[in-house]
């Protein structure tokens, strides 16, 4: 059995791990979006923006709560990690409602279609963050931390919308309309709210 502070420990390096893919993951599809004309990986580079800032809520909840007690906190720390589990929750519910509207508002104004590499993009991305939501989950099983599952959830959700976004651009190459790639980026605000209702109950 690991000692608490060990456990912990593995949490936060988890954690500060996701939050160096997940920039590095929302720099390059950010940039690849607004080059390649696709507001589904744009909207999908926002979500791990968001999830940039879930990981590291994670890993300060966590490194918070194993501090000693202390005369404001005679009984510990140990109520910042379910903070900052509802914290990734609402950074959830943030970023699906960010993307409903601004899909609404990209499905109004027509535009180009979106490079065929974009698809590529997508893939690896949902290969790494699938990886990435088992390797986190797993971790959060073993330290029994709510906010480290919770993590593993949000790396789900980027998943998900990434392949939302790869259905999108391509029944939009392949039919040759724009509007596909809007209503992808759409349909992954309900999939995150569904995915959040996961981190709000996970066990």
């Amino acid at each position: 059995m690991e000692k608490p502070e060990i456990a912990v420990k593995r949490g936060i390096r988890s954690s500060l791990l996701g939050v160096g893919i997940n920039l590095a993951l929302a720099t390059v599809k950010c940039a690849a979006g607004v080059i390649g004309h696709s507001f589904a990986l744009v909207a999908d580079g926002i979500e791990s923006l968001s999830d940039v800032i879930s990981s590291s809520v994670v890993a300060l909840g966590l490194w918070l709560a194993i501090k000693p007690p202390d005369r404001d906190h005679p009984y510990g720390h140990g109520k910042a990690e379910p903070i900052a589990a509802a914290v990734v929750s609402l950074a959830l519910i943030g970023a699906a409602i960010a993307i409903a509207v601004e899909s609404i508002s990209e499905l109004r104004m027509p535009h180009r279609l979106p490079a065929a590499y974009t698809l590529g993009v997508l893939l690896g991305v949902v290969a790494i963050k699938f990886l990435m939501s088992r390797y986190v989950g797993k971790i959060g099983a073993e330290i029994e931390s709510t906010a480290v599952k919770a993590d593993a959830w949000h790396h789900l959700s980027d998943a998900i919308t990434s392949g939302l976004a790869f259905v999108g651009i391509t029944v939009g190459l392949a039919t040759r309309n724009a509007a596909a790639d809007d209503w992808a980026a759409l349909c992954a605000s309900p999939i995150i709210l569904f995915v959040t209702t996961g981190v709000t109950y996970v066990p």
